[in-house]
């Protein structure tokens, strides 16, 4: 037993690489393996015999385990050793030009668009991505009827059976976020509300995911007048235009009253869209007078504050600015999409150098 011991230890200590200690192992423990023979060879043997020999073999056997696994550890250390030592970078070597990452036209619109809104004394605001069905649907006047609310619109998160709890939904704007900036804060009140939103579309112009940006103003004697003023500074220093004309169109969202969504002049002569000229027009956003029951469900009362809304995609924005044709790209990771539309890290929007 003691010379079975030594020879197949030595083995195992003499096994250069995995596939040789594997080798090993089916010699010794395999099904065919010199111990597990032995072990057959108990059955023949007398009882006094037998009990000699038996722990024994159990003995070597486990012994010989051990040794396995502690050779398979150090050799794969051994491996992960060299491998470390082939495989080295340098982190105080200068970046290598090819392989600059770019910011996404979506990070970049958004500074765009809070460095313009900030120097009018808007202030960012967050909230939650998951909201609840009261602050994405009932605190905005949006109706249980409304087909917003329909399942083949909007994502619901899933409940368990006999859960009564009020049901949470992947948000579907970021108004939300206006509701809870005036209950937190009270009035007067100027946010902006970016961010990400979700809803049940997809074709070249849509996403089930895209971002938004809203805006509210709250103040006593808050009018349309400067809501218009408002988006019109905005879209004039956003596509960086002296003149650029606006139509307001009578519409309808549950949250504002007035309602009016917002075109801007555009030409598509030769196929190119092009921004502040010609005789058509583009609807760019929504917007509107905030509704009184908006405001009490935010608590404050809308016989002394009233105020102005307004919302748009900054997936659409970026897409007229810089002339991207297709939504669904934003989203693809697509390596050469993002070299050729990415900003590069230094290219930070001011409104002293320009967007």
């Amino acid at each position: 037993m003691d010379d079975l011991r030594h020879r197949w230890l030595a083995e195992v200590a003499e096994a250069a690489d995995e596939a040789a200690l594997e080798r090993v192992r089916l010699a010794a423990l395999g099904k065919k393996g010199e111990i597990a023979l032995r072990m057959r060879e108990l059955g023949a043997m007398d009882p006094a015999e037998r009990m000699r020999v038996a722990p024994a073999l159990n003995a070597l056997r486990d012994e010989l385990a051990s040794a396995l696994a502690a050779r398979r550890a150090a050799l794969r250390d051994a491996a992960l050793e060299e491998r470390l030592r082939g495989e080295w970078l340098d982190l105080s070597l200068p970046a290598r030009p090819r392989r600059a990452g770019t910011i996404h036209p979506v990070s970049q619109v958004t500074e765009e668009i809070v460095l313009i809104f900030a120097a009018m004394g808007f202030a960012v605001a967050e909230g939650p991505q998951v909201e609840d069905d009261w602050h994405n649907f009932d605190a905005l006047n949006i109706a249980p009827e409304h087909p917003a609310r329909q399942e083949h619109d909007t994502f619901y998160m899933a409940r368990a059976p006999g859960d009564d709890r009020p049901p949470h939904v992947l948000r579907t704007h970021t108004s939300p976020v206006q509701i809870r900036a005036m209950q937190e804060r009270g009035a007067p009140l100027r946010v902006i509300a970016p961010g990400r939103v979700f809803r049940a579309d997809y074709d070249q112009t849509h996403s089930p995911m895209f971002h938004q940006v809203e805006g509210l103003a709250i103040d006593r004697d808050t009018t349309m007048a400067q809501l218009k003023w408002t988006l019109e500074e905005f879209l004039r220093a956003f596509f960086g235009l002296d003149r650029l004309d606006l139509r307001f169109r009578a519409s309808h969202f549950p949250f504002t009253e007035p309602s009016a969504e917002v075109d801007v002049r555009c030409s598509w002569e030769g196929g190119t869209l092009r921004l502040g000229e010609g005789d058509d027009w583009l609807e760019v956003l929504g917007s509107g007078m905030v509704h009184p029951r908006v405001l009490a469900a935010a608590g404050l009362d809308p016989e002394a504050w009233q105020g102005f809304a307004f919302g748009m995609g900054i997936d659409r924005l970026a897409m007229l600015k810089y002339g991207i044709p297709d939504l669904r790209a934003f989203f693809d990771s697509d390596l050469r999409w993002l070299r050729h539309y990415g900003f590069g890290a230094l290219e930070v929007p001011s409104l002293a150098a320009g967007l």
